[in-house]
């Protein structure tokens, strides 16, 4: 490596502080919160996830329960076989209504991918939003690409298929009577990996930080690529979003001023346009184009065969690595200035951030449907 290579970044670095953050949260809980986990394919990386989540929750005070349903219960080299275990998945559906309906527990973590594509997005969906550690549910997914940021969690069980907008913030201190929305936390955790990096601008306002900064991220799954894109957008970014077959752009869109506010119809177009949020739009340009052009590259490719080319980055770009494949060529920090090679740790902190929200949620849930003895 290079003299003057580029700094290399660790995730217990950025972490360090969140999990001070946590810790003093905990106390003023009263309580350990439990997260119940639930595995149900013999996937290694699944299973490895499982065990580095269930260590990360022991040694910050999280009471961690782990259900293994269907081939989760399988343990290469013990005493059941794959067939004694139960096919993938088997179980997973029933172990999610039993933890929703479990008043012990706090938050669910399931361990994906199951099926793939609309099976498992219909169990995210069955996850109460009140209990979704992960930040899956339609509910976050709407609050987070429509840009807002704050929820009265007492609005939660109503059958509206959205929540009510909350005013715009000048800072990130939720209005009275709300708490912050929760965000998936694999995205979030990549967002909070910048903000240490020095991408995202605190001279700047509140949801425009990251204005002027150009990024790539190479990978448009539901679960990471498309909401991180959505997340930097929002906060001002140009975003290129690479998928295995497309190329799209995205950037958020200007506040359009409502000259006629005395009709009823004027009111709810300014209503809407009270959280500016992100647009998309094809992209013509080719990765290797989008690469010379961004401040920062994120990839979360799932496959150890495929490598960002350095010779296609910007110099000075900020590398980010998702996928636990390596998907930078070792020569990486000689372009880059800074390398962040795995955020697993920051995204177990986020969780826990997320289930300690979700503790809250559900005391302000119980407090406003609290009734009176009658005297």
């Amino acid at each position: 490596m290079a003299a003057n290579a580029g700094v290399l970044l660790t995730a217990a670095k950025v972490g360090a502080p969140f999990e001070n953050e946590v810790r003093e949260s905990l106390k003023s809980l009263g309580r350990p919160p439990t997260l119940v986990a639930i595995l149900s394919t013999s996937a290694a990386p699944s299973r490895m996830y499982a065990k580095f989540a269930q260590s990360q929750c022991e040694n910050i005070g999280v009471r961690f329960v782990l259900k293994e349903v269907g081939a989760g219960r399988w343990k290469e080299g013990g005493s059941m076989s794959k067939e004694e275990a139960g096919g993938e998945g088997e179980g997973v559906e029933e172990a999610i209504v039993e933890a929703n309906e479990d008043d012990g527990c706090d938050g669910i973590l399931v361990f994906y991918p199951i099926f793939g594509g609309r099976q498992d997005h219909y169990l995210q969906q069955l996850v109460s939003p009140f209990k979704d550690v992960e930040g899956l549910h339609y509910k976050w997914h709407y609050n987070m690409y429509h840009n807002i940021r704050f929820v009265d969690p007492t609005l939660l069980n109503s059958t509206n298929t959205v929540l009510p907008p909350t005013p715009i913030q000048a800072n990130d201190t939720p209005p009275a009577g709300t708490l912050k929305s929760i965000l998936p936390c694999t995205p979030l955790a990549i967002i909070k990996c910048l903000e240490y990096a020095g991408v995202y601008n605190s001279l700047l306002k509140y949801g425009d930080r990251a204005f002027g900064k150009t990024v790539t991220v190479i990978n448009r799954s539901e679960v990471v690529g498309r909401p991180l894109a959505a997340l930097l957008a929002n906060d001002g970014a140009r975003v290129f979003s690479v998928d295995i077959d497309s190329i799209q752009e995205y950037t958020k869109r200007p506040t359009i001023a409502v000259q006629d506010q005395q009709t009823e119809g004027a009111v709810q177009r300014h209503q809407r346009m009270l959280h500016p949020s992100h647009v998309v739009q094809s992209c013509k340009f080719t990765l290797e184009e989008c690469l010379a052009l961004s401040d920062v590259v994120v990839s979360a490719v799932p496959n150890v065969k495929y490598k960002v080319s350095t010779d296609a980055l910007k110099d000075g770009c900020i590398a980010v690595n998702v996928a636990g494949e390596k998907n930078f060529e070792e020569s990486v920090r000689e372009k880059a200035s800074v390398y962040l090679p795995a955020v697993g740790k920051v995204t177990i902190l986020m969780l826990l951030r997320n289930l300690i929200r979700l503790v809250k949620y559900q005391e302000a849930l119980k407090a406003s449907t609290a009734t009176v003895a009658p005297s």
